[in-house]
């Protein structure tokens, strides 16, 4: 479906929008960390074999602003409005610079990654991020972008499934939706 390096940039982007906007979580108002706390929320989204050490406050408030930005992608493209989605990435993509470049760790093959402007840590992750988001929208599998279908969750997702028919943005919906409904029919069938 999607390569490994495209997979790892759309799960970042997930990681970054479900940590970084305000919104609901699993049935509660959630709000995103912000000022001293950020930098740490930052680095905790991100994989653990890219995390820097430290994350300075203008770079986290960039990744913010960006995860801001991401989030409107997915829920244009959740009720059905790609032409909107398309918009905000190609203003992503723009701002961030984002270009295409062969990179090669030692070892491995020639890998197609995505760099932006500067080498700096938010315009980098909002390069890739947006990039790998502008893939899925200009193929097929711009329905594999999801925000959670669970009451008071609007979580994002991507859909890895085999036959597309994922949902929810974890297991936890997931659960929360099947005991309402499990309770909804007990409560008919008295």
């Amino acid at each position: 479906m999607f390569d490994s390096h495209v997979a790892t940039l759309l799960d970042v982007a997930v990681s970054l929008v479900n940590a970084l906007t305000d919104g609901a979580r699993r049935g509660r108002p959630y709000v995103a960390p912000s000022d001293d706390r950020l930098p740490d929320a930052v680095a905790s989204a991100l994989p653990s074999t890219a995390r820097p050490a430290e994350v300075e406050a203008k770079q986290a408030a960039r990744l913010a602003r960006t995860a801001e930005q991401m989030k409107a992608v997915f829920e244009a493209v959740d009720d059905g409005r790609i032409d909107g989605a398309a918009d905000i990435l190609n203003s992503l993509l723009r701002a961030a610079g984002a270009r295409p470049q062969l990179d090669r760790a030692s070892g491995e093959p020639w890998q197609m990654h995505f760099h932006g402007s500067d080498d700096s840590l938010a315009v980098g992750w909002s390069a890739g991020c947006a990039t790998a988001l502008a893939l899925a929208i200009g193929s097929d599998l711009a329905g594999r972008l999801g925000v959670c279908g669970a009451p008071q969750c609007d979580r994002v997702y991507i859909d890895n499934s085999r036959n597309a028919v994922r949902q929810f943005c974890s297991t936890a919906c997931q659960s929360r939706v099947k005991a309402a409904a499990f309770r909804a029919r007990k409560s008919q069938q008295q």
